[in-house]
């Protein structure tokens, strides 16, 4: 087994991107999040929230067309395209892809979604990639069909222990030798980079790296922590092309800021809180080129 890379300060220092003191609106990452239903409207609201306090400098929200209301009274600050249909439709899919204001960096796409057929998923994934979009998939999108169209690829997953059995039908295991075996074995046998989230976070990639962080608090159980961090993961590898560096990042940084907010609150956070701190977790290591 590779040896197992641990996530310090250090390690975030080296690897967050700075910011270009003439920079123009988008070049600091433009990021699409993809998801909500008529039940789940608030997941896809907390991963936009999440990667525009990581730091995005646009974030189009799409979502069913019934929770567009809902969606846009929460903040001016959110962008929300109407989809269509109720559930993802590769017609709604097609729409979508067609009137983009502009050709996001990234797109996160799950959280809180219905899927129609697995087909507009597939079609989905698919169209954004042949437009040189960079996916990081949650939730609803993580189902077995998708594999064969990420195979290969720069894409990010973001499972959790159920999740990760329905995608690949492994178990992760219980030990912690058994999970960062079993993610890594998964990660380069589909040649992509691996979220497992849990009490354990492993990320993996293809090349065999892999790192562990600890879950900060046990306070992270509540709802909507895992869109918070599909959120960072997609504003952040907008900015770099290293999805293991990205997926390193968010982890850590949606740990710390967990921590902060459970100093305020305890164990009566909410995602939301979470997502109010993610700026002092990464306050510190901001950084700019002139």
């Amino acid at each position: 087994m590779t040896e197992v890379l641990s996530i310090t300060q250090d390690y975030i220092k080296n690897h967050v991107s700075p910011r270009d003191q003439n920079s123009k609106k988008g070049d600091n990452g433009i990021v699409l999040v993809i998801g909500g239903s008529s039940l789940y409207h608030g997941a896809p609201l907390l991963a936009s929230l999440s990667a525009l306090r990581a730091g995005a400098d646009l974030v189009y929200t799409a979502v069913p067309k019934i929770i567009v209301s809902a969606i846009r009274s929460y903040s001016p600050n959110i962008i929300a395209l109407p989809m269509t249909d109720s559930s993802l439709t590769i017609g709604s899919a097609n729409r979508l892809i067609k009137g983009l204001p502009k050709i996001p960096h990234t797109a996160t796409i799950g959280m809180g979604m219905t899927l129609s057929k697995t087909e507009a998923l597939n079609s989905l994934v698919k169209k954004l990639r042949e437009n040189g979009t960079k996916l990081v998939l949650d939730a609803s999108a993580l189902i077995p069909q998708v594999l064969s169209d990420i195979t290969e690829t720069d894409t990010i997953i973001t499972p959790h222990p159920g999740e990760f059995k329905r995608i690949f039908n492994e178990d992760v295991g219980g030990s912690e030798e058994d999970i960062h075996s079993i993610v890594s074995k998964m990660a380069i046998k589909h040649k992509i980079t691996i979220i497992l989230k849990g009490w354990l976070n492993v990320i993996a990639d293809e090349t065999g790296k892999i790192a562990a962080i600890r879950r900060s608090t046990p306070a992270m159980n509540v709802g909507g922590t895992g869109d918070v961090l599909a959120g960072l993961v997609a504003a952040l590898y907008s900015r770099t092309n290293s999805s293991f560096d990205a997926s390193a990042l968010a982890v850590y940084f949606n740990g710390v800021a967990a921590t902060i907010a459970v100093e305020k609150v305890g164990f009566h956070m909410m995602a939301t809180d979470l997502i109010e701190n993610i700026p002092n977790a990464m306050k510190p290591f901001d950084k700019i080129t002139i």
